[in-house]
């Protein structure tokens, strides 16, 4: 057995030791034994506990792979996902204030893939185990809405009619307006007669929406999503914001900062989570790489009274960023990349000179290294806040302003 003290987190969440030594499930300062394998530390055992410790509220804490940092009071993740954000700018030489965080509470999370497997005895619908294969089941999970969590015999049902005892299926359940809105990925090839049993089965579990390897099986209702006061209906398994919480504080942030813009270009716009709340305000241009998505973003402005104009255009902005020319005129842009971060529009938007930048981000590496571009350009970084949606996880979100400075 070895004798390791603790000094700091990683960004998975682990603690981590001299060496370095990785032992989850371990806060800084703490004095820990355990086997040592490779670079891990197994077996292990809490001998100077520190004082941010806490019982983890959740009794599938030490067995799903879901939460890393239940472990730890609140108080204290909130400050170390603080730090992330803060350590990943002072690694690129960039320095900002931070506002308070927004962290979603437990029982938000509004969407969630399910791992389902078949089993001898019927299905298992669950998550990953830590560094593992095998579904655990959390009928107790914290994290999850109740309508959410109540979707796991749904979710073997469907195991039970549509996978192979070989692999298991995701299964991404989504609330929506009109109930649970149900994507599946990894089943057997879609037939005459497994048609018919997912329709049986949407009617039986009065699923809104099914759909099968990106096919749609059957809508019993639309489920539709509300951003701001527009309904749009978004193509199955389509991205949204975790919990309505961490939306409704990103966009409050973002309207914060693009406050008296006449026109704004949305990019990485989705479905319109900025898109359509801004548009009562001011005239917005979307876009998105998903045809679908951006479909179904034209879609609910037009059914929509009271906005101003929107436009949108599906567009790969990684391989076709907007360039300078065509972000002449915009008063304000609003990026909301994925994790890869956006460097090549990014080095756009600093060279367009636009006069206010809102950066949505769910990688504060990437993040800080696109906004390294932006200051490097003349823009000052604003107010940084963190956005915790991925409660007891180590996911950190954040939103920032960038000024174009006059001097």
């Amino acid at each position: 057995m070895e004798t390791v003290t603790i000094t700091r987190l990683g960004h998975q969440g682990d603690g981590i030791a001299d060496g370095p030594l990785y032992a989850p499930m371990t806060l800084p300062g703490e004095v820990v034994t355990g086997t040592v394998r490779g670079a891990q530390l197994d077996d292990i055992r809490i001998v100077t506990p520190s004082s941010h410790r806490v019982a983890p509220p959740c009794r599938h804490f030490k067995s799903c792979g879901g939460c890393r940092l239940q472990h730890g009071a609140d108080e204290f993740v909130a400050r170390w996902k603080q730090d992330v954000v803060r350590n990943a700018l002072l690694a690129q030489g960039l320095e900002a204030e931070f506002l308070p965080i927004a962290t979603s509470p437990a029982f938000s999370r509004r969407r969630a893939t399910f791992a389902v497997r078949r089993t001898s005895k019927g299905a298992i619908a669950g998550f990953h185990a830590r560094a593992s294969g095998v579904i655990v089941d959390i009928p107790d999970c914290r994290l999850l809405h109740s309508e959410l969590l109540a979707a796991r015999p749904v979710c073997e049902a469907l195991a039970m009619a549509g996978a192979s005892r070989k692999q298991a299926l995701d299964v991404a359940v989504t609330l929506s307006s009109a109930g649970l809105d149900v994507a599946v990925e990894g089943g057997k090839p879609l037939d005459g007669a497994l048609r018919v049993a997912l329709a049986g089965l949407a009617n039986a579990y009065e699923l809104a929406r099914l759909s099968w390897a990106r096919e749609i099986i059957v809508t019993r209702h639309p489920p539709t999503q509300h951003f701001g006061a527009t309904q749009v209906l978004p193509p199955p398994a389509a991205f949204l914001q975790a919990t309505e919480a961490g939306q409704a504080a990103l966009l409050a942030d973002v309207a914060t900062i693009t406050r008296g813009a006449r026109k704004i270009v949305d990019l990485f716009a989705g479905c319109g989570t900025f898109t359509l709340p801004l548009a009562q305000d001011a005239e917005v241009h979307a876009v998105e790489g998903s045809a679908g998505m951006i479909a179904a973003l034209d879609a609910g402005w037009r059914m929509s009274r009271g906005l101003k104009r929107v436009t949108s255009e599906a567009r790969d902005l990684f391989r076709r960023p907007l360039l300078p020319d065509e972000l002449f005129g915009f008063g304000a842009a609003v990026i909301d990349p994925p994790r890869a971060g956006a460097e090549a529009q990014a080095s756009a938007l600093a060279r367009a000179a636009l006069p206010v930048i809102a950066y949505v981000s769910c990688n504060p590496v990437t993040f800080a290294r696109d906004a390294r571009q932006l200051c490097d350009r003349g823009y000052r970084i604003g107010p940084v806040r963190v956005v915790d949606q991925f409660r007891w996880s180590s996911h950190v979100e954040l939103v920032a302003g960038f000024m174009l400075d006059s001097g």
